[in-house]
């Protein structure tokens, strides 16, 4: 039999994507599952997952790490390795389950935070729900170092990803940086690129809005940038579409607005081409 090679590519999903034929597995409700707690607390949660095929699904379930930059990078590290996951304080029942055609089944999930009065500010870590069984590849790095996967060639394990959120009560300090800006041109479309890196405590999910001024100061419009969301140690890339402004100089007022005290802004001169 010819060797079709080594690698496993892995993606990481928001949603659960299979070739027909198969089971079909989906998280029911929102993959961000935030709680807020505070030292010594048990706090509870469900994850209901449906099975939409007329065939038995099973899933495997496990924790991850997850920390996103900038720069397109997500990493998915052993649980509890980064400073501020609670990988640690999560359980989850059961770790495997099959769920029969066209029915939902169910995982629980504890969160017991430690009794440590120096916790603040926002932790978090990644529940994944991967198929198994029929179909499917078992992904493991055991299996990798082995070189055990070898005769199925490259194949793509998708799995869901759940984000276990917990804030310590309304503690953490709340602080953005503006790490870069560019204009740049995609798709016969004009836009202004930012980069920015949470440096508090706190994760931050700011609606972002940009204004420019012409050289007489007066608004040539306010252009919206949607929401984002990004956790302490994480940066991210926003981008704000400013394809309706005409050519010219402009003085532009960049806003991360927090919905909350927190508002952070950045002045920069655009040169519109």
């Amino acid at each position: 039999m010819k060797v079709l090679g080594t690698r496993i590519l892995v993606l990481i999903a928001f949603a659960l994507l299979v070739p027909s034929g198969r089971a079909q597995v989906s998280v029911v409700g929102e993959l961000t599952r935030e709680s807020r707690g505070k030292p010594g607390e048990t706090l509870k949660g469900v994850v209901l997952l449906q099975n939409s095929s007329d065939k038995p699904a099973s899933v495997k379930i496990y924790q991850t790490d997850y920390l996103c930059y900038a720069d397109g990078r997500n990493l998915y590290g052993d649980p509890g390795t980064i400073a501020r996951s609670n990988a640690k304080w999560v359980t989850v029942s059961p770790n495997r389950l099959t769920i029969p055609p066209k029915q939902t089944g169910t995982a629980n999930y504890t969160v017991q935070l430690p009794p440590d009065s120096a916790l603040k500010g926002t932790y978090w870590s990644m529940v994944m729900v991967e198929p198994v069984g029929e179909g499917n590849v078992e992904f493991t790095p055991e299996k990798l170092a082995k070189n055990e996967l070898v005769k199925f060639g490259i194949r793509t394990v998708m799995r869901y990803g759940l984000q276990i959120v917990v804030d310590i009560g309304n503690t953490g300090t709340r602080q953005l940086k503006f790490l870069d800006r560019k204009l740049i041109s995609q798709g016969g479309k004009r836009y202004l690129q930012l980069d920015i890196e949470n440096t508090g405590e706190r994760w931050l999910k700011p609606t972002v809005w940009a204004e420019l001024f012409n050289s007489e100061g007066a608004s040539a419009g306010r252009f919206d940038g949607g929401q984002i969301r990004v956790f302490p140690g994480c940066s991210i890339r926003q981008r704000v579409d400013l394809t309706p402004v005409p050519k010219g100089k402009y003085k532009t007022m960049v806003i991360f607005d927090n919905g909350d005290e927190s508002v952070f802004g950045a002045q920069y001169d655009l040169l519109m081409e």
